[in-house]
């Protein structure tokens, strides 16, 4: 009888450990809290209602979803296409970053969000699908899912997906942050150059534009420098970056003015002044180059070598024209 005793004390112990996790595991949504207790969140439902759906097949949660934002952001593109640049048979899924890379092939900018549910509901309730990586497990036995946020509903306290077979899936928030949690807090848009997200930051928009640049779109890129200097228009990079994508779609002049406006709004920047001379000296204009880039080496920096070595090729240059030996 004692040991009977014993045992269900030992059982009624387990239980009592377990019921305290699940207890733990539901308070422990403060982004949820917060947003639920915020007086100033949206008190309308929201829903984008025009997202394509494209249901999920064993596997394919990652195709299918980056097929949702890509064609709404005005891709012609299906799962069954983007499957074989992004799903990964050894791991009978999808990295995060084939996602990112097969955005960028297909001429969109993918933008990671900060992990915060208030961004993620932000750009929803601005008119932009995030995509969304959860674990549907544990964090010992995972099972890895991605998924579309389209909607939400805080009065309510729930948040609507597109998501496996279900083109309105909806669970509550608590539960969607605990998920999404176990998923790293990773969430992605991914928008054609001429869109911004709305909760981007300039300078992590800018690194996702460089992503672009690796896989030589130059059109577009011009485009998303132009679209963040919309927003920015004092940014440095952008207005480098701008000029470094006229200089590889070989138009000169516009280069020059991209340049000249960094050199004017930020006339400490070394990079824009050896930027200039390059292209002032690709135009012929050697003396205007020799002044531009002497300002470089004047200014300094991490890069003074590679100032100097513009200036030594302007020189060289100058001396082949006036008919002198190098």
């Amino acid at each position: 009888m004692m040991r009977a005793t014993k045992a269900v004390w030992s059982l009624l112990g387990v239980g009592l450990i377990v019921c305290t996790l699940l207890i733990v595991g539901c308070a422990n949504t403060p982004q949820t809290n917060r947003l639920l207790t915020a007086p100033d969140g949206p008190k309308q439902p929201i829903e984008l209602t025009k997202v394509p759906f494209f249901p999920q097949t064993a596997y394919q949660c990652g195709p299918a979803a980056l097929a949702t934002v890509l064609t709404w952001a005005g891709a012609a593109i299906t799962p069954e296409a983007l499957a074989p640049q992004v799903y990964i048979p050894g791991r009978q899924g999808s990295l995060q970053l084939e996602l990112l890379a097969a955005s960028r092939r297909h001429g969109f900018i993918p933008y990671v969000l900060e992990p915060r549910l208030d961004d993620v509901l932000n750009e929803v309730a601005t008119g932009t699908p995030v995509l969304v990586l959860q674990n549907l497990g544990l964090s010992w036995y995972p099972k890895w899912h991605y998924a579309v946020v389209v909607g939400f509903d805080l009065l309510a306290g729930e948040i609507i997906l597109r998501s496996g077979g279900e083109a309105r899936h909806i669970v509550s928030l608590g539960v969607f942050e605990r998920t999404w949690k176990r998923g790293g807090f990773w969430a992605m848009v991914s928008l054609s150059p001429d869109r911004l997200p709305h909760t981007a930051e300039a300078m992590r928009y800018v690194q996702a534009i460089l992503g672009l640049e690796r896989v030589r779109r130059w059109h577009d890129v011009k485009v998303a420098y132009k679209t963040t200097l919309s927003r920015w228009p004092g940014n440095l990079a952008a207005q480098i970056g701008l000029g470094n994508s006229h200089y590889a779609l070989d138009d000169l002049p516009q280069a020059e003015a991209a340049y000249r406006r960094a050199t004017r709004d930020h006339p400490t920047a070394a990079p824009a002044f050896n930027n200039l001379a390059q292209v002032l000296a690709d135009q012929g204009r050697l003396q205007e180059a020799e002044e531009a880039v002497r300002q470089a080496v004047y200014l300094g920096g991490p890069l003074l070598e590679r100032y100097e070595q513009t200036l030594q090729q302007i020189l060289v240059r100058q001396r082949k024209a006036a008919g002198g030996h190098t």
